[in-house]
């Protein structure tokens, strides 16, 4: 799972920057925040999970 994460956000930096580097695709801006917001609530919703199961 951590590599999964790990992913997502190497994803989301990578698509935020591309699309900072190219003004015109704005979507790919978008994309980006979209998979950082979803990386924030997985490892929120993962690290609730581990904390009730100890």
């Amino acid at each position: 799972m951590r590599a999964m994460l790990l992913v997502i956000g190497v994803v989301a930096v990578a698509l935020v920057l591309l699309g900072l580097l190219l003004e015109a695709a704005r979507w790919l801006i978008i994309i980006g925040a979209v998979a950082f917001v979803v990386l924030i609530v997985l490892a929120f919703v993962r690290g609730r999970q581990s904390t009730t199961r100890r």
